[in-house]
């Protein structure tokens, strides 16, 4: 067996991201994967009908646990801040090699639980103000949690206010993402509350705030403020903090700078899904799986309903990864690209949104559990790798190995 399959299957034993237990996703990993060098990435029949943009991993860190997430510190240069599932926040300065825990947390870790996401406030060189998103156990009423804290250069990071608490009723689908848009609101990924086939409704009931996407003000020193132009502020079947519903479990989206959201949500059985959402928007579930009536077989009604602009079904891959659309030109054929990738199967892809219909540039499929994507500070693409807690930088490489199929 591969090296780096062996220390997957035992580091993740007990353990689930996105969707299903991680176990599962490494097994299933292992079955489908084809025989690879290293971190070679492997093109196969999947993505026979694909252009093919060839790509190299190179660590730029690694030794930081079960990665959630990683972030480009704004107004450094080279400094990153990494998050383990198990509540550690790492700071580690790619130039230097030099790391240090920032702060920990407490939070449950079972089944999809964690530390999940960071969001630099947009004034953070002046203000030191970031937020995180993370889990609690029963004992602290389960859900999820909004927190604002203050960063510290002498000392560990402080933590300040829980800024939004959200109850659900099971350990998995917790979302985790938050991001700050352009018109400097935050925007948090809420999962559907958990199970399978979304039990109570919650993708579709606006009176939660469960299965969406939420638009806050947190410029104030504690709490959170409704922004006035929030799309459902005048409905009242919708809870005000809603600006995209429909969502089952997004892991991740993006920011636009013309306000949209790119949007990866994890699918129940057989899709997967990137959608460009709007506020107002309803993505579908669970009345649809990406663009297929939910559950299968069944009538539905998709009037109102935001079609997504790519899927894959599970053939492909198992559990998504959304990512970030790339700015910088180190790999020029990726500039202006999105990057996403399946957690279970290690493959990515370079979507073109800006073609009808989307154009997938294949990347390949490499031994890595894609966790979660970042741009450095010149816009270039990072990935990072939940079993091997490496987070590698995209770069420029020679045409790899074609795999059968082929």
């Amino acid at each position: 067996m591969h090296l780096l399959r062996t220390i997957v299957l035992s580091a993740v034993a007990a353990s689930t991201l996105n969707g299903c237990t991680l176990a599962d996703k490494a097994a299933t990993k292992i079955l489908e994967a084809q025989p690879s060098s290293g971190l070679t990435p492997l093109f196969d029949a999947v993505d026979a009908d694909k252009p093919q943009i060839t790509i190299g991993l190179e660590p730029l860190f690694t030794g930081l646990g079960n990665l959630t997430d990683i972030q480009h510190v704004p107004g450094t240069a080279t400094t990153f801040v990494a998050l383990d599932k198990a509540g550690t926040a790492t700071v580690f300065d790619s130039a230097t090699g030099n790391s240090n825990v920032w702060f920990t947390l407490s939070v449950a870790t079972e089944s999809e639980q964690g530390l999940l996401g960071i969001a630099f406030a947009p004034d953070y060189p002046s203000s030191r103000r970031f937020y995180t998103y993370s889990s609690s156990e029963p004992a602290d009423a389960m859900g999820v949690h909004i927190t604002r804290w203050q960063g510290r250069t002498d000392r560990p990071a402080e933590r300040m206010d829980t800024v939004l608490s959200i109850r659900q009723p099971y350990r998995n689908h917790n979302g985790g993402q938050i991001a700050f848009g352009s018109d400097g609101m935050l925007y948090a990924g809420i999962g559907d509350g958990g199970a399978a086939n979304d039990p109570h409704g919650h993708g579709q009931n606006g009176a939660t705030l469960l299965g969406s996407i939420l638009r806050i003000d947190v410029s104030m020193s504690d709490g959170y403020a409704i922004p006035a132009d929030n799309p459902f502020v005048a409905d009242d079947t919708v809870a005000d903090e809603i600006a995209v519903r429909g969502a089952r479990n997004p892991w991740r989206f993006a920011p636009q700078p013309d306000g949209s959201l790119i949007v990866a949500d994890v699918g129940q059985d057989l899709w997967e899904e990137v959608s460009i959402a709007r506020p107002g928007d309803n993505l579908g579930w669970n009345i649809r799986e990406g663009d297929h009536c939910f559950p299968p077989g069944s009538d539905c009604v998709s009037d109102g309903l935001v079609d997504p602009v790519w899927t894959y079904d599970h053939n492909t891959g198992k559990s998504i990864t959304g990512g970030v659309v790339v700015t910088g030109d180190s790999v020029p054929q990726l500039t202006g690209k999105y990057l996403v990738g399946d957690f279970t199967t290690g493959r990515m892809w370079a979507l073109d949104l800006g073609t009808s219909p989307v154009q997938p540039y294949a990347l390949g499929h490499w031994d890595v559990l894609i966790s979660a994507f970042a741009v450095d500070a010149a816009g270039n693409g990072l990935v990072a790798d939940y079993g091997s807690g490496t987070v590698f930088q995209l770069v420029p490489s020679h045409r790899p190995q074609l795999g059968p199929g082929l």
